[in-house]
Order: structure tokens, then C-alpha cells, then sequence
């Protein structure tokens, strides 16, 4: 009787480490989204003018994570369509137009932050203290228009991926067990 033999997956996959990315990413959206929240509703002050900083921080890093993650994701398509091109189903073309949706929002959010923080100010975005060049020239009459646009991009993304969350409830469930489960069996470890 032959033995069956199942192939493990390797952890250094292009697939393994795009998803790496993805929960990363959406740790720092995380973040983001409930900082952003919470800032915009302080009174002006240096703690109010540190969380901005720390927020545009955590931008940029989203930004530099994304280049990464569309490397990986690239490199994943190829693989994945180097011998067949998908089937285009309507549940492909769906999952195409969300996550390109998605992607959209990841590259549009935080230009609309650096347009509301350069029209506001110029040398008014950094990475943790390192000064970023200005892409938009300052201008206090387009403000308002800056932080209403991010407003809105930001509360459309973060529907986008309420409907990311709805489309992939399956697997968000079964990684919500195994975080619960991890947790569950640090604590009896400890």
C-alpha cells in the first residue's frame, strides 16, 4: 500500500507573505481609523498636534507596506495565472472589483491627507520625525476641501472593507477562533 504524502505548504510563500502583509496593513488601518477618530475631536494642543504626527507616521508607513504588498501581490498573480488565466465567474469579478476598490482607497486616503496637511501647512507631514518632501504647494483656501475629502474617503474605505469583512466572513471567523484559541492557550501556558 502506498503511503499518501501531503505537501506542506512552504512558510516563505509569495501567498504567506502577502497575507503577512494584509493583516499588518490592517492592523495599522486599525490604528489609523481610531486615532483619526479620536484626534479630530480633541481640542487644539501639543498632545492633539503629537497624535497628528504619529497618525501622518503611520500613513506614510501604510504606503511603504502597500508598495511591498503590491510587489508580493504581483508576484502572487504571476504565479498563480502563469499557465491559465482565471475563470471569469461572477463571483472573480465581484472579488476583483472590491479588492481594486480597496486598493483604490489604500493609494487615495492618505493623498487626501497629504492635500488637507500641505494645504494646511507646508513640511507638514513626516515619518516619525523624518520631514517628507510637500507633494501639494500649501494653500489655506483648499483646507476645508482637504479635510472634507479625506473625511469622506476615509468613512467610504472603512465601509469598503465592512464589505471585505462580509465577502470573507468564513475566514475572518476561523482566524477569529484560532486568535481566541491562541490566546485561550497563552493564558493556561502561563
Amino acid at each position: 500500500m502506498e503511503k499518501l504524502t501531503t505537501k506542506k505548504p512552504r512558510f516563505n510563500s509569495a501567498f504567506q507573505r502577502l497575507m503577512s502583509v494584509h493583516w499588518w496593513m490592517a492592523g495599522l488601518y486599525l490604528i489609523l481609523f481610531m486615532g483619526g477618530s479620536f484626534m479630530s475631536r480633541l481640542p487644539r494642543s501639543d498632545f492633539r498636534g503629537m497624535l497628528y504626527d504619529f497618525h501622518k507616521s503611520i500613513a506614510i508607513l501604510t504606503i511603504i507596506l502597500l508598495v511591498w504588498r503590491v510587489a508580493i501581490l504581483i508576484q502572487v498573480l504571476l504565479k498563480k495565472y502563469a499557465s491559465r488565466l482565471p475563470k471569469l465567474s461572477s463571483q472573480w469579478i465581484k472579488n476583483f472589483v472590491l479588492h481594486t476598490f480597496i486598493y483604490g482607497f489604500m493609494v487615495g486616503v492618505p493623498i487626501s491627507g497629504f492635500f488637507f496637511s500641505n494645504s494646511f501647512r507646508a513640511n507638514n507631514v513626516s515619518l516619525f520625525g523624518l520631514g517628507l518632501p510637500d507633494i501639494f504647494p500649501p494653500n489655506k483656501d483648499l483646507v476645508e476641501i482637504g479635510r472634507s475629502l479625506h473625511f469622506w474617503l476615509s468613512y467610504t474605505f472603512l465601509a469598503v472593507i465592512g464589505l471585505h469583512l462580509i465577502s470573507q466572513w468564513k475566514v475572518a471567523k476561523a482566524n477569529w477562533r484560532r486568535f481566541v484559541g491562541f490566546i485561550q492557550a497563552k493564558r493556561i501556558g502561563s
